[in-house]
Formats: C-alpha cells, sequence, structure tokens
C-alpha cells in the first residue's frame, strides 16, 4: 500500500509514513506548544498510531501528562506529541511533514494564549482551549 504522507526529522534519522488520511489538522497557541517547538504558534495533524508506519523511532521523549513530546535524539527535531486524554492518536507537526500543504489546519485552539502580537487572518472555529474533546477536561 503506498503512504498517503511521509515525513522526517531534520537529518532523516527518524522517517514516517501514514497509511490513511489525518482525522485532524490544527493551530495550537497554547505557551507549552510554543516552547516545545520555538515558534509563536504550534501546527500540526492529528493521525491513529495504526496509520503511521516508523523508519527509526523518535527516541527522544520529554513532557509530563497529560502531554509526551517526541523528537530526534540526534538533530532535535521536533516530531511530535501524544495526549493520554486521546489514547490511541498522535500528532505530528506541520514541519516534520514532507508536503505540509495539503494539511491545511482547520481550528485554533488555546486562543486564550495566544500573543497579541500574532494576529489570523482567517474564519476557522477558535477555541479559548481544547479544540478536540478529551477523556479528562482538567488538563
Amino acid at each position: 500500500m503506498s503512504p498517503v504522507e511521509t515525513g522526517r526529522c531534520r537529518c532523516g534519522a527518524v522517517r514516517f509514513e501514514l497509511t490513511a488520511e489525518p482525522h485532524f489538522a490544527s493551530y495550537c497557541h497554547c505557551t507549552d506548544c510554543r516552547q516545545a517547538t520555538g515558534a509563536p504558534v504550534a501546527s500540526f495533524i492529528g493521525v491513529h498510531d495504526a496509520d503511521v508506519v516508523w523508519q527509526g523511532k523518535p527516541e527522544g521523549e520529554y513532557g509530563e501528562p497529560p502531554v509526551k513530546r517526541f523528537f530526534c535524539s540526534l538533530c532535535g527535531s521536533p516530531i511530535g506529541y501524544r495526549d493520554e486524554g486521546l489514547a490511541g492518536r498522535l500528532y505530528l507537526y506541520h514541519g516534520a511533514l514532507d508536503d505540509p500543504e495539503r494539511y491545511a489546519p482547520t481550528h485554533h485552539a488555546f486562543t486564550s494564549e495566544r500573543l497579541d502580537w500574532f494576529a489570523t487572518a482567517d474564519d476557522l472555529p477558535q477555541h479559548e482551549h481544547f479544540s478536540v474533546q478529551r477523556s479528562d477536561e482538567d488538563h
């Protein structure tokens, strides 16, 4: 079966193929995502674990529950994260995709933490906090 998308870290030690289309694409303005990516906003796609084939898994991991982020331990490229409240799914940063243009975000999450100088001129749904329901909304 041909992959629907591929991606990798900067050095190529971590590579992945998606066997199905992502179920989600979003921006996140939370402080944690900004610090994890070094960007004023993070953008990512959501996929099911079963739909990702890894060639060289990301060995680097950090974070505290509910979010664990993973990266290439050789070049440091951020690859994505998992959220304990969203079992069986993982989220891959657009920057790790070979063709990120295909998956434009459809939401803004954590607009309550958006940087004042980072304006967005789109009509996408705006969520003050999470844009996807979790099993435990206390996080």
